[in-house]
C-alpha cells in the first residue's frame, strides 16, 4: 500500500513536538516499517505563535480541536491535549464518530470514559490506541495484548509514577525529607500543576485501572483503585525499611480474587533484591504474572518528549500496518463488570508507631493486636532520649481491613503517641 498514512496532532507540547520530530527525521525509516508513508496533514494547539523548536509550517493550522476530526485530508487523530473531559473528548469522540481511528496519551480520560470510548470505537469499527498513557516508553499495552494473548494473568504490578519514585529514591539515596525532596522535585518540573495526582497516586491510579481491563477482561473501574499518597512516608520510614532489606515504592498490584477485582495503589515494602525494589529516579517499571509464561518484568522510562512520542508513534505504525486491535483486548461486549474486592489479600505489614515510655504499652500494642487476628513477626524499640519510644513491629500475614481495626483501638490505647504508619510489605 503506497497511499500515506495522514496525521492530525491536537496538542504540541512535550509529547506533541517529540511525534512532529520523529516523522519529519524517521520519514524513510517509517515508510519502509509500515509499507506507507506517514505524513502530518494538520496540527492544533492553544497557541500558533509559540517558538517551537520544530518546524510546522508546512502542516495546515486548526484553531478548534473538534474541526481537527473533520478535516478529509487526516486519516488518524492523535489527540495530546490531556484532561478528562472537554476538547479532548469532544475531539475523541468526534473523530470516531467520523471513522477516524484515534492514537491518544490520555490516561485520564480513558480511565474515567475508557469504557464508552471503546465501544464508541468498535460500534464505527475504528481504533482506539493509548499505548503512551501508560507507562511511557514502555511498550506494555502491546506486550499484554499480544505477547501475552496466550496467557491468563494472575497479576499485575508496578511502579507507574516516575516522580513518586523519584522522590523516594532520592529520600533514600540522599537521606532527605519527603518535605524537601517535594520541592526539589517542583523546581525541577517533575511535578503536575496539581501535585496530588502525582504524590497523591491518582495518575498511576489510572494507569492501573487501564492495565486491568486488559489484563482481566473487565470494564475500567478507576473509582474501585484504593489510592495512597506517598506524602504521610517519612525519611525514618525510608531508613528502617533499608535496615530491613527494603525499598519503599508507590505500587500498583491488580489481580482477580475470589472477592472480586483487586486495585490499589499505595506505598509498599518490596524486597530490594528484586527489580522493583531496584527501580531508581524516574523510570517505570511493570511487571506481569501470566499462567503460561511467568513473571515478565519491562521497564524503561515512564515520561519525556522522546519515549512517550514513540509509544505514540508505535500505535500510529500499528494502524499504518492495517493492524486493528480491540481497545482493551477483547470486545468491549465481552468485558464483565467485576466487583471490587472488598478485603484485599492478606499481607506482612510494616507498622511504625511511638509509645509513651512506661510499663504496659508494648503489652497493651501486642494485645491489640492479638485481639483483631495479627501475629507478630518481630517487634524492634528504638533508643530514645525523652518519654516517647519509637517502636518497630512487622506482623505477619494480615488483611488491610484487620490493620485499620488495629489501629482505630491503637488510638484509644492510652500509650500510642500520633498517627501509626502501616504498610503493606509486597510478596513480589
Amino acid at each position: 500500500m503506497t497511499t500515506p498514512l495522514r496525521l492530525g496532532i491536537a496538542g504540541l507540547g512535550t509529547v506533541g513536538i517529540g511525534v512532529v520530530k520523529i516523522v519529519q527525521t524517521h520519514a524513510d525509516l517509517l515508510a519502509l516499517r509500515a509499507g506507507r508513508p506517514v505524513t502530518i496533514s494538520a496540527v492544533c494547539a492553544s497557541s500558533r505563535s509559540k517558538n517551537r523548536p520544530v518546524d510546522i509550517s508546512t502542516y495546515d493550522w486548526v484553531d478548534d480541536p473538534v474541526a481537527l476530526a473533520l478535516r478529509d485530508d487526516v486519516d488518524v487523530v492523535i489527540e495530546l491535549i490531556g484532561g478528562e473531559d472537554g476538547p479532548a473528548k469532544a475531539l475523541v469522540e468526534t473523530a470516531l464518530k467520523r471513522g477516524k481511528d484515534v492514537v491518544t496519551a490520555n490516561k485520564a480520560l480513558l480511565a474515567h470514559h475508557g469504557n464508552e470510548l471503546a465501544e464508541l470505537a468498535e460500534t464505527n469499527g475504528r481504533t482506539l490506541r493509548f499505548e503512551a498513557a501508560v507507562a511511557g516508553g514502555i511498550p506494555i499495552i502491546k506486550t499484554m495484548i499480544e505477547g501475552l494473548a496466550g496467557n491468563q494473568i494472575r497479576r499485575v504490578m508496578g511502579v507507574m509514577n516516575g516522580t513518586c519514585n523519584y522522590i523516594l529514591t532520592r529520600m533514600e539515596s540522599a537521606g532527605l525529607p519527603y518535605d524537601t525532596v517535594f520541592e526539589e522535585a517542583r523546581q525541577l518540573g517533575y511535578l503536575e500543576a496539581d501535585p496530588n495526582l502525582d504524590v497523591g497516586g491518582i495518575d498511576a491510579g489510572h494507569k492501573l485501572s487501564l492495565l486491568s481491563s486488559i489484563a482481566f477482561g473487565t470494564k475500567v473501574d478507576f473509582d474501585a483503585v484504593v489510592l495512597q499518597g506517598i506524602g504521610a512516608v517519612s525519611i525514618d520510614d525510608i531508613k528502617l525499611a533499608r535496615d530491613m532489606g527494603y525499598s519503599i515504592k508507590l505500587l500498583g498490584v491488580s489481580q482477580m480474587t475470589g472477592r472480586g477485582l483487586e486495585q490499589r495503589m499505595t506505598p509498599c515494602l518490596v524486597p530490594e533484591t528484586h527489580p522493583l525494589g531496584q527501580l531508581q529516579g524516574g523510570t517505570n517499571m511493570v511487571v506481569v504474572e501470566g499462567d503460561s509464561v511467568g513473571q515478565v518484568v519491562i521497564r524503561g522510562a515512564g515520561a519525556g518528549e522522546g519515549p512517550t512520542a514513540s509509544a505514540v508513534m508505535g500505535d500510529v505504525m500499528d494502524i499504518a500496518r492495517g493492524l486493528n486491535f480491540a481497545t482493551f483486548g477483547q470486545p468491549v461486549t465481552s468485558q464483565s463488570v467485576a466487583p471490587a474486592a472488598v478485603v484485599t489479600t492478606g499481607a506482612s505489614w510494616y507498622l511504625r508507631m511511638t509509645l509513651l515510655d512506661k510499663p504496659g504499652a508494648l503489652a497493651k500494642v501486642a494485645t491489640i493486636l492479638g485481639n483483631v487476628g495479627i501475629s507478630i513477626d518481630r517487634m524492634r524499640q528504638y533508643t530514645h532520649d525523652d518519654e516517647q519510644v519509637p517502636v518497630l513491629i512487622v506482623t505477619h500475614k494480615a488483611s488491610s481491613d484487620d490493620i485499620a481495626l488495629a489501629i482505630g483501638h491503637f488510638a484509644e490505647s492510652g500509650v500510642v503517641v500520633g498517627e501509626p504508619m502501616a504498610l503493606r510489605i509486597e510478596n513480589v
